[in-house]
Order: structure tokens, then sequence, then C-alpha cells
């Protein structure tokens, strides 16, 4: 006798005969019963099922179609990739036409027979799942123009999805995040996928130039335009031309220059200081800040119009504190890296230090994360890293909020998977050894969670 589990099948349907009827025909699924719209979305909530069969016609006006209508609205909603199979009257080819438009997989007049049934609600499963492993492997692909940025969190990785969409246009693009979250790293990941991937890349930080120079940092100046002047010398942005120019810390910027950079991006031109030619410029602009613009906007310190000329497309990075499993994944990385160019040879992170790192808040975030590795390595005095080493106090994290407890149970699961991962640095044998189960099971809700 098989153990495998029944997958769930949704019948709804007012009608107590036919509905047993429609549940005895197929057994081999576990069939959900539900009688009018509320009991459906309720079984739908519940259990999810990849393939739902459906009356047209339920209470409390059974003679109507208007409960059904607003039934297979509000599945497609909730769950957009069931597969919702209408049975109609026999002369109702019409509505049956329109819910196939509204989103039903196919649909079916009364009486029919169970064997066309059958074969249509197989079919459905098929394509349910066909579509669920294309999901699966469109998350499992590693972002080829992101390689340098290690991740499992979904929303980093919807991050690197938005980089690979925008890269081949020209919009301007605004990277929000915080000090060390790796903005720089997302405008590199922009050039390398944007058809000037093999011209310059130029940066220039806003905040580390003193205000009387960065005017000439940013465009240049002609010979004799000041004292000191020696040689005609072309800006920053001047020499990323038909490349990238990255503005870091653009909140920064004096209001001045506000003004001539907006100019720039309206025209596409620029005056080199104590020159009369207008040189057109042919660049990608990337800004990036870690303040709030919109803030900086209500204070009067940054141009409402400069702001929505830079933020065509806004790219924002979590916090470290706020990706899931990356700071043991991102700790093992950097406990490679160091150690090899430290000549220390293989080294590893001992369990209280795992424990330790994963605890502390990160408000330096990558780049704190990166500089606390390199330390340790450096002073470890064996091939272990401990909680010595790392030099931080755990902290107890914060509790899941959410009531919904389907949702809490696989959130659940799938954060504890990503720790066990990032605790055994990918080592399938060992995570699944401190998650208790078997390497197949652990397989298996990687495939579920769309993990790699």
């Amino acid at each position: 006798m098989s153990l495998e589990k029944l997958r769930p099948l949704l019948i709804v349907e007012d009608d107590p005969a036919l509905q047993k009827q429609i549940r005895w025909a197929f057994d081999q699924y576990e069939t959900l019963t539900a009688g009018d719209r509320e009991s459906a979305l309720v079984q739908v909530r519940r259990h999810m099922p990849p393939v739902v069969t459906m009356d047209l016609g339920l209470p409390p006006d059974a003679d109507s179609v208007s409960e059904g209508f607003k039934l297979l609205e509000q599945i497609l909603s909730i769950a957009p990739q069931t597969k919702v199979i209408v049975l109609t009257g026999q002369n109702d080819r019409a509505n049956a036409l329109r819910a196939v438009g509204l989103g039903a997989y196919d649909f079916f007049a009364k009486p029919f027979e169970i064997e066309m049934l059958s074969l249509t609600i197989d079919r459905a499963y098929r394509l349910y799942d066909l579509q669920q492993e294309n999901s699966r492997l469109q998350l499992m692909q590693q972002p080829d123009v992101m390689s340098g940025l290690i991740t499992r969190d979904p929303e980093v990785l919807r991050v690197c999805r938005t980089v690979e969409k925008v890269a081949g246009s020209n919009a301007t693009v605004l990277v929000l995040g915080e000090s060390g979250t790796g903005k720089e790293l997302i405008a590199r990941g922009l050039h390398a996928a944007s058809a000037r991937r093999s011209e310059r890349f130029v940066a220039i930080n806003c905040a580390a130039i003193p205000d009387n120079l960065l005017e000439s940092e940013l465009f240049g100046y002609e010979k004799g335009a000041f004292t000191g002047a020696a040689k005609t010398t072309p800006g920053k942005i001047e020499t990323a031309n038909r490349g990238t120019l990255m503005l870091d810390e653009i909140g920064d910027l004096p209001h001045n220059l506000q003004a001539k950079l907006l100019r720039f991006l309206q025209e596409r031109v620029i005056e080199r200081i104590g020159g009369r030619q207008e040189i057109p410029i042919d660049v990608r602009i990337v800004c990036a800040t870690h303040q709030d613009l919109k803030i900086l906007i209500q204070e009067g310190r940054f141009r409402e119009d400069l702001y929505y000329r830079l933020a065509e497309i806004v790219v924002s990075i979590p916090p470290l504190r706020a990706r899931q499993g990356d700071v043991a994944l991102l700790a093992h990385a950097f406990v490679r890296k160091f150690a090899t160019e430290q000549n220390r040879g293989a080294m590893t992170l001992r369990e209280d230090a795992l424990r330790a790192i994963e605890s502390h808040a990160w408000p330096g975030n990558v780049r704190e994360l990166e500089n606390c590795i390199k330390r340790a390595v450096i002073m470890a005095e064996g091939g272990q890293i401990t909680v010595e080493d790392i030099g931080l106090n755990q902290v107890q994290s914060d509790h899941d909020s959410s009531l919904d407890l389907r949702q809490v149970r696989e959130e659940a699961e799938k954060r504890v998977i990503i720790m066990a991962l990032a605790r055994a640095d990918g080592n399938i044998v060992k995570a699944s050894e401190m998650l208790g189960v078997s390497r197949p099971t652990l397989y298996d809700l990687m495939h579920r969670f769309g993990l790699k």
C-alpha cells in the first residue's frame, strides 16, 4: 500500500448527489468539497489545490452565474496557477467561454462523461506541475551579471532580476541602501549587463571631494580657467562618455552643482570650466545614496526636479540584517577568501562563532562583516575561528508577527533550511543532519522552496 500523500482536488458543487458522484469517481485524489463560494475560498486558502472543478450556479442564487464568476475571479487572484475546470449547463456555452476568458483552464457541459473529465483533470495537473517546475528552475538560476553578489535572500534576488531587466535600457537608475550594502556592486552589474560593457565604468563619490573641487572633477576644465589649471583636463562625465557613470552619495551633491547636473541630464551636453564649447556626451547615469532624498527635498537640500530625473528606476537593497541566511553564507565565503589571501590554509567557523555572527545586527552591513571576518582570520590561532576571534555578543532575534499559521509554518521551514544550508556552507549531508531529515527529504524541500 502506497503511503504517498494524495494530491488535493477541490469540487465546488451545491448538488449533494453530484458532489458524491464526483468524489467517488476521483478517489485517487484527496477530494475536498464545498457547496458555496465562502466555503470554497476557505478550502482554497487552506489547501491551495492545483485543480478545482466548479459549478457556476451556486447559492444563494443557484439559477444565476454571478456567484460562480465571483468565485472564479477570487480563486485566480488567491492562487493564479490553480487550474479551474468550469461545469456548465448543456446550453450555456456563452458563460463557459466567458469563464475561459477570465482564466478558467477548461469547461464541461452537464451531464458529462467521467472518463473525459478525468482526462482533462489529469492534463490540468500535468500543466500545473510543468509550470511549478519552470518557476523553480527560474528561481534557482544564478544571475550571471551579478555573479559577484552572494545571496539566497528572495528580496536581493529580486534586485538582481530588476538589474537584468533594466540593464539594456538607457534609463537613469537610483540605487538606495544603507552604507555597506553593495550599491557599487549593483551599479557595476548594471554596466556589465548593458551594451556599454566594453566602455568605461567611472565612479565618483560626491561626499568625498570638497565642494570647490567637485565641479572641476565632474565637468573638467580648460587650460588657464583658474590658478593651477596648466592644461585642459576632461572631467568624470566626459571620461565616462559611451560608458557608465556612477555618482555615489548623490544626496551630498552641492545645490549649485545639482542645477548644473540637471541641465546635463536634460540636454546631454557639458561645458568645461572656463570653456565656451558645448560637448555632447552619451553616458548611462547610475546614482546611489544611503540618505532619504524625499526628506532632503522637504528640507530644501535637494532639488525635486533633479530627483525625478535621477529616479527613473529605483532599486532598494535590503540591509544585511534583513537578508535570510545571507550572514552565514557570506561569512563562509569571506573566510575562504581571506584564508587564501593570508596564506592560512583551510579555515572554518566554529558553531559558537556562527551563532554570534547570525545574532549580530550588522549596522555596517556587508562591509562590516567583511572587515570582521578578515580580522578574525588574521587573529585566529588555529584552523577554527572561535567566538572570541569574532569578538561579538549574541542577542535574541525578533519573533515572526504573522498570524497566518500556514504561511508562518512555510516561512519558518524555509528560513531554517536556508540557515542550515548557510551554516553547512552548502554541504547537503551536514545540513540534513542539522535538520534531522534525510538527504532526499532535504532535496524535496529545497525544490519546494526554489532553493539551490
